[in-house]
C-alpha cells in the first residue's frame, strides 16, 4: 500500500513538472513569434518609402500610401515593438491582422484617386509645350499670383489683390478683368526703337516671352537670328513682368539701357502668369504697335528661321482674322487636382479644350490683336496661355485657326536641311542658338 501510494506520488509530481516545462516551451514560443511578427512589419515601413523613391516595384505594399498614412502605421507599429508580455495577451502584439486591416483599408481609399492620377499625368505628357521649362517659377497648382513687393506704391490695389497667395488645394474662378492690371512701366526709348512711328514701316513685330533671370537666352537671340531686328520691316522686343528682388530690377534696368529692347507689364513674373504676360504683350502691340500688319509670340528658348517666316507671310498675304501654328485638337482638361495642368469644371467646364496653336510660337494678323486683347479680359481666368487665349478666346470671336507645319514647336535634328525648312524649334539652348544661326545662313548647303 505504500509502495503503491509513494509511486502515484512521485508520477504525479512527474506530470507537474512536465506540464510546467511545456506551458514555459509555449510561453516562450508565442513571446518569440510576437517580437518576429512587429520587427517584420517594421521592416516592410521602413523600406517602403525607399522603394517609392527609387521607382522600384514594392511588393509588399501593392497600393502607394500617402505620408501622412505610412507615419501613423509606423507609429502603431512602434507602440506594439516594445508591448509586453500581458500587453500581448490583452492587444494582441505583434498580431497581423490588425495591421493588415490597416493596409487593406487605407489601400481602398487610395485607389481610386492614384488610379486617377496615373490616367491624368499619361495625358498630360501630351501638353509639354504648356511647361516652360528654362522658368525657375513653376510652382504648384492654382490661380495663385504671388505678392508684389510693399515698396511698390505706383501699383493700383487691384494688381496687389491680384497677387496675393490663395490656399494651394484650390482652384480660384476669377475673372482676367479683376486681376489684370493694365499699362507697362513707360521707358519711351524703348517703344521708339522696337516700333517706331507707331509701326507703319514694320511688317512683321516679334515679341518674345522672356524669365526676367534669363539674361543670356535674350543674348544669344540678340546676336543671332534676332539680328533681322536691323531691319526696318521687322521689330524685335522682349516681354517680361515684374520681381520681388531689387537685385533682378537693377539687372534689367540696366539690360534695358544698353539694348531699349526691354517691355516691361505689371504682374509678377511667373509660370502661372503666362497668361497675365500674353495679354500685357497684346496690350501692348494695341497700344505701341498697331500699325504691323504680323505679330509673331515666341519664347526665349525658340529658335526662329526669319527667313522662312517672312516667305510664309509673303504666301498668305490674303489671310484675315487667322492665328498660324502648330494646332492642337481634341484635348482635354485634366482634372486631376495634383496635376500642374489642373482645370476645374467652375473654370472650365466642357470635356474638350477648343482647338488652339501651342503657345512656344504662333503668328497672328494684326487685325484680331484688338479683340483678343478685350475678349480676354471678360473671360474666367485659366493659367494655360495658349489653351486660354489661342483657344476659348479666339473660339469665341470666330478667329480662324490654320495647322502650318513649318512651325514645328518642339526640339529636332540639328542637321542642316531640317533647320531651313522649319518656321520654329522649341527648347534650343543658349549654346545652339548660334549654331542654328551658322545653319541657316551657310548657302552651300542645297536641301529639297
Amino acid at each position: 500500500m505504500i509502495g503503491t501510494f509513494l509511486k502515484r506520488k512521485m508520477w504525479i509530481s512527474n506530470f507537474r513538472i512536465t506540464h510546467l516545462i511545456f506551458g514555459i516551451i509555449v510561453l516562450a514560443t508565442i513571446i518569440f513569434y510576437s517580437t518576429l511578427n512587429g520587427r517584420q512589419y517594421n521592416l516592410v515601413i521602413k523600406r517602403y518609402p525607399d522603394l517609392r523613391l527609387n521607382g522600384t516595384e514594392n511588393h509588399f505594399m501593392p497600393l502607394p500610401l500617402s505620408n501622412t498614412s505610412l507615419m501613423d502605421i509606423q507609429t502603431k507599429l512602434n507602440k506594439r515593438k516594445n508591448c509586453g508580455f500581458f500587453t500581448f495577451l490583452a492587444n494582441g502584439c505583434g498580431s497581423t491582422s490588425n495591421i493588415t486591416s490597416v493596409l487593406k483599408k487605407l489601400g481602398e481609399n487610395n485607389l481610386i484617386a492614384n488610379d486617377s492620377s496615373l490616367k491624368s499625368e499619361a495625358n498630360s505628357d501630351n501638353i509639354q509645350r504648356i511647361e516652360k521649362l528654362p522658368l525657375s517659377e513653376i510652382q504648384e497648382v492654382g490661380v495663385k499670383l504671388e505678392k508684389l513687393p510693399p515698396n511698390n506704391h505706383s501699383l493700383s490695389n487691384k494688381t496687389i489683390v491680384a497677387n496675393n497667395n490663395v490656399d494651394s488645394s484650390t482652384e480660384r474662378v476669377i475673372k482676367t478683368k479683376d486681376i489684370y492690371e493694365n499699362g507697362h512701366m513707360n521707358d519711351q526709348t524703348s517703344i521708339n526703337n522696337i516700333c517706331p512711328q507707331k509701326g507703319a514701316d514694320v511688317n512683321l513685330l516679334i515679341l518674345i516671352t522672356s524669365a526676367p533671370t534669363h539674361r543670356e537666352q535674350r543674348l544669344s537671340i540678340r546676336q543671332s537670328w534676332g539680328h533681322y531686328g536691323i531691319r526696318r520691316d521687322i521689330s524685335i522686343g522682349f516681354m517680361l513682368g515684374r520681381t520681388q528682388d531689387q537685385r533682378i530690377e537693377d539687372q534689367l534696368s540696366a539690360e534695358n539701357y544698353m539694348y531699349s529692347d526691354l517691355i516691361r507689364g505689371n504682374f509678377i513674373d511667373s509660370y502661372k502668369n503666362l497668361t497675365l504676360k500674353t495679354i500685357s504683350l497684346l496690350e501692348w502691340t494695341t497700344t505701341n504697335c498697331p500699325n504691323a500688319t504680323y505679330l509673331l509670340k515666341t519664347d526665349d528658348d525658340m529658335f526662329i528661321n526669319v527667313p522662312k517666316l517672312l516667305q510664309f507671310i509673303e504666301t498668305h498675304l490674303s489671310y484675315k482674322r487667322s492665328i498660324f501654328g502648330r494646332l492642337a485638337k481634341k484635348w482635354k482638361p485634366i482634372r486631376n487636382k495634383k496635376s500642374k495642368y489642373y482645370v476645374s469644371p467652375e473654370q472650365y467646364f466642357p470635356p474638350v479644350f477648343p482647338p488652339f496653336t501651342t503657345g512656344p510660337a504662333y503668328l497672328m494678323t494684326s487685325d484680331i490683336i484688338l479683340d483678343l486683347y478685350n475678349k480676354s479680359l471678360s473671360q474666367t481666368y485659366l493659367k494655360l496661355e495658349d489653351v486660354y487665349t489661342t483657344g476659348i478666346v479666339a473660339q469665341l470671336l470666330n478667329i480662324h485657326r490654320v495647322n502650318i507645319k513649318e512651325f514645328l514647336n518642339r526640339r529636332i535634328a540639328f542637321n542642316q536641311c531640317n533647320i531651313k525648312k522649319s518656321i520654329s524649334i522649341h527648347m534650343v539652348k543658349t549654346n545652339e542658338q548660334y549654331d542654328l544661326w551658322k545653319k541657316i545662313s551657310d548657302n552651300s548647303v542645297q536641301c529639297k
